[in-house]
């Protein structure tokens, strides 16, 4: 048995589209891994999450973050930099998961450190199946720190 598996999975779910929030929710219940999400739905609340500061001074640190780029007060881009500029965050992988598919954005983000860059599929079914996928890759055959 994977000893992996054995830890309760912590995810960090970066969006403010409700109807996405749900979906991506609804997913990681459809999964056979045993998941914690926590939603951060701007720029600031993510960092204030992340630096547990604020309301998130208990915050606990999560193992995988899914971050949108279109997201008010610090777009997803910002909030990517202050991440993988940051000596205790930049461990953490980091994947974009957004409705853009334009060039210069995709580049953005792996120049700013990204693991991953994933375009949010429009059908339900499909959007399901990514989240399954990004999990099975990033939670349950990655090694991560």
């Amino acid at each position: 048995m994977n000893t992996k598996s054995l830890k309760l999975a912590h995810i960090l779910l970066v969006e403010d589209n409700e109807g996405d929030i749900l979906l991506t929710l609804d997913a990681f219940e459809e999964s056979k891994m045993e998941t914690q999400v926590s939603v951060a739905r701007n720029g600031q609340e993510a960092l204030d999450f992340l630096h547990q500061r604020n309301e998130y001074f208990n915050a606990q640190r999560p193992d995988l973050i899914l971050l949108d780029i279109n997201i008010p007060i610090f777009n997803g881009f910002e909030v990517l930099e202050q991440i993988k500029g940051d000596e205790k965050l930049k461990k953490i992988p980091v994947i974009i998961l957004t409705t853009s598919s334009n060039h210069k954005d995709i580049q953005k983000a792996y120049e700013n450190y990204c693991n991953s860059y994933i375009q949010k599929p429009l059908e339900m079914e499909d959007f399901i199946k990514a989240i399954l996928k990004i999990e099975e890759f990033w939670l349950q055959l990655s090694i991560l720190s």
